[in-house]
């Protein structure tokens, strides 16, 4: 059996975090609907609490999404979701994302992306594989390669 997944981000603030992702990965945050909100809302599916604003659009609060600019219309398109949580993150994350760099230097790499919010925690390696640990600007672990 063939499935498809989806990685969610547990989070402070779910469209600060897309964005910071999705310039990141090179990615898009996927658009929301602005016109479907109003919709909801007028319907009684939805409260005003359920929305806010980011960047002078009306979005949900209960999270945001990134994916590939070119997979926007697929329903199996690879996707980070960011949802929102009410306590902090307080110990290491069991899961984090690997991050290969296409041919990036990973040294200017790292510095970019501390240089936009992120944290250097360290450098590993196995055989000839060296990777940097890092968090992004909420504390979630990643590596790059």
């Amino acid at each position: 059996m063939e499935h498809n997944i989806q990685i969610s981000i547990d989070c402070a603030d779910p469209h600060t975090q897309a964005d910071w992702w999705a310039e990141t990965l090179g990615w898009i945050v996927e658009p929301v609907d602005e016109g479907f909100i109003d919709k909801m809302l007028a319907a009684g599916y939805a409260k005003e609490s359920d929305v806010t604003s980011h960047n002078g659009a009306r979005v949900w609060t209960g999270g945001a999404a990134v994916c590939r600019a070119g997979e926007l219309e697929r329903k199996d398109r690879m996707r980070l979701v960011f949802q929102p949580v009410p306590e902090p993150k307080s110990v290491k994350n069991r899961v984090h994302l690997d991050i290969h760099l296409s041919g990036t230097d990973k040294d200017y790499a790292r510095e970019a992306l501390v240089a936009r919010g992120a944290r250097f925690l360290y450098e590993a390696s196995q055989g000839p594989l060296v990777w940097y640990t890092m968090t992004d600007p909420e504390g979630n672990e990643f590596c790059i390669s």
